[in-house]
C-alpha cells in the first residue's frame, strides 16, 4: 500500500483519482494516466480562469501571451503582473513591441493566419493527378510558406490594410516563382521579389495557398470563393444555404460554363439574394485554377482542343481546354470589374472596411470570444486608432491589445 499523503485543495482532485487504483494494484504508469487525463480534462487546463470585468494583471498576462506566443506568460510578464504594472498602457505597448521581436511571435504568424485564411485546410484536398500533375509536395509547402512569410512581412514592417488586397511585393521561392510565371527567382527559401509590372500577383487573394484553400481538387467555384472573401477579407458572413437546394455539379467535360450554371441557381428566388452578394468577388479569381496558376482557359477531360505540354518525366498532359473563362462581374452595389486588377480596385475604395474586417478577426482569436453588439465601438475606435498609420498591422494589434475588449471580459 503506497504511503498517504496530505494532497488537498487542486492537487487532492487529481491524486484522487490516482489513489484508488494504486490500492487496487494497478501498474503506477497505468493508474498516472487516469491522473494525466484528469488533469487535461480540467476546466481549469481547458479554459482561461478569468472573472467577468477588467481583467487583473495576472490574466492580462495571460491573455497576451497566449496572444502573441500562443504560450503561458514568461517571468517577465509575471513580474509586471505581480507588481501591478503590467495594466499600464505604457507598459502594455513596450511588452508587446518585446513580444513581437521574439521569434515566439512566429507561433501568433502561423496560427492567426491559419485560423483567419483557413491554411490549417490546405491539404483536405489533392489536385487531381490527370489535370494537375505539376503540382507536388514542394509546391503545397512553398504555398504556406509564403502566405505566412507575407503577413510577417506586413507585422514587422507596420504595412498598411491594402497590402491584404494588393501589393508590390511578393514572398516566393523558385518553385512559386515557376508557379507564377515569374523568373530569376532561386533556391527554395522563401525571399522578398519585387513585384513584376505585368504580374497580376500582390496580396493575398492571389497567392496559391488560398486559391487552394478556396478550391477543390477538381474545379473552382465562384460561389466558395466568394463567399470565402466576403467573411474572411470584408467580415460579411453570408448565412448557410436554404434547405433542399442542390449544389451546382461541376462540369468536369467542360461543356457548360459555371458561370452559365450559377444564373440557373439564381433564378431560385431565395438563392438569388446570397449569390448576388457571393458570385462577383468568386467571378473575379476564375482567372486562377486550383492550385492558383493562371489561367484564360478552364482545364477539362477530353476537352474541345488537346493541350501540347508534358510534365514529370517528359509524359504528356492528358487533359484538354474547355470554355473560356470570364473574371468579370458586377459588384451588389452596381460596380463592375472586367478582372482581378479592376476588381481589386473596388475593393481598395474601402480601406477602413478591410480594417474593420480584420481588426474583428484579431479580436475573436485573441479574446476566444465572438464580436458582440456592444463591441462594435471598440471596434470602431481601433479602426480610427489605426487609420494615420494606413491601418498597419502592427498599429493594429497594438490598438486591439490596448482596447477594452481585450482587457474585459
Amino acid at each position: 500500500r503506497p504511503p498517504r499523503h496530505d494532497c488537498g485543495g487542486e492537487v487532492g482532485r487529481y491524486f484522487a483519482l490516482v489513489e484508488p487504483k494504486l490500492q487496487q494494484k494497478l501498474p503506477f504508469q497505468e493508474a498516472m494516466q487516469i491522473g494525466y487525463q484528469g488533469v487535461l480534462c480540467s476546466p481549469d487546463f481547458l479554459y482561461f480562469q478569468e472573472d467577468p470585468g477588467l481583467l487583473d494583471d495576472y490574466a492580462l498576462a495571460s491573455r497576451l501571451s497566449y496572444f502573441l506566443w500562443d504560450s503561458m506568460p514568461d517571468a517577465q510578464l509575471l513580474e509586471l503582473a505581480e507588481k501591478g504594472k503590467l495594466s499600464d498602457g505604457e507598459t502594455l505597448y513596450s511588452q508587446v513591441e518585446r513580444m513581437l521581436a521574439d521569434p515566439r511571435s512566429d507561433r501568433f504568424v502561423k496560427s492567426f493566419v491559419g485560423q483567419w485564411l483557413d491554411l490549417r485546410e490546405i491539404t483536405l484536398t489533392q489536385p487531381d493527378d490527370v489535370l494537375y500533375p505539376q503540382f507536388d509536395q514542394l509546391l503545397l509547402d512553398s504555398m504556406v510558406w509564403e502566405t505566412e512569410a507575407y503577413f510577417r512581412q506586413m507585422l514587422r514592417e507596420n504595412l498598411g490594410v491594402a497590402h491584404v488586397v494588393d501589393s508590390d511585393f511578393l514572398m516566393i521561392n523558385a518553385r512559386l516563382g515557376e508557379l507564377y510565371n515569374i523568373a530569376g527567382v532561386q533556391g527554395v527559401d522563401i525571399r522578398k521579389v519585387e513585384r513584376p509590372p505585368d504580374s497580376v500577383r500582390g496580396g493575398f487573394l492571389t497567392q496559391a495557398a488560398v486559391l487552394k484553400v478556396t478550391a477543390n481538387g477538381t474545379t473552382t467555384s465562384p460561389v466558395t470563393r466568394g463567399a470565402w472573401i466576403v467573411d474572411r477579407i470584408l467580415g460579411q458572413p453570408v448565412p448557410p444555404p436554404p434547405p433542399n437546394v442542390p449544389a451546382i455539379e461541376p462540369d468536369l467535360r467542360g461543356t457548360t460554363s459555371i458561370r452559365e450554371q450559377l444564373a440557373t441557381h439564381r433564378e431560385i428566388q431565395s438563392c438569388a439574394r446570397c449569390h448576388k452578394q457571393m458570385d462577383p468577388p468568386g467571378f473575379a479569381l476564375e482567372s486562377f485554377d486550383v492550385i492558383g496558376s493562371w489561367r484564360e482557359r478552364y482545364r477539362a477531360l477530353g476537352g474541345e482542343e488537346p493541350v501540347d505540354e508534358t510534365f514529370k518525366g517528359g509524359q504528356p498532359v492528358q487533359y484538354g481546354y474547355g470554355q473560356p473563362v470570364d473574371p468579370s462581374g458586377t459588384m451588389a452595389d452596381g460596380k463592375q470589374f472586367e478582372n482581378i486588377h479592376g476588381f481589386r480596385s473596388i475593393l481598395l475604395e474601402d480601406e477602413e472596411q478591410l480594417a474593420q474586417a480584420l481588426v474583428e478577426k484579431l479580436l475573436v482569436y485573441a479574446t476566444g470570444a465572438g464580436i458582440q453588439f456592444a463591441d462594435h465601438e471598440a471596434v470602431d475606435q481601433i479602426v480610427a486608432s489605426g487609420r494615420q498609420s494606413g491601418y498597419g498591422l502592427r498599429t493594429l494589434v497594438h490598438e486591439v491589445v490596448q482596447s477594452p475588449v481585450f482587457r474585459r471580459k
